[in-house]
């Protein structure tokens, strides 16, 4: 059985954006994705897909770390 259902969340303390989450069911696994942005995650039950798309769209948001490769001799 599937069904739709919308749900806002909002993103990390730094970035007070607020998003909108569609939920449903697909199979055994309940999928969570952001309508404003193409991101999806999934999880065994709602509140576990959607604590997954939160984090999915934190990594998404989040800012480049530089990172210092060792020039070879």
């Amino acid at each position: 059985m599937s069904y739709f259902r919308k749900k806002v969340i909002r993103s990390t303390e730094i970035m007070k954006q607020t998003f909108t989450a569609s939920i449903w069911l697909e199979g055994e696994w309940y999928v969570a994705q952001c309508l404003e942005i193409d991101i999806a995650s999934q999880g065994k039950t709602e509140a576990e897909a959607l604590f997954n798309l939160e984090e999915a769209l934190e990594l998404h948001f989040e800012f480049p770390q530089a990172t210092l490769v060792p020039l070879s001799r």
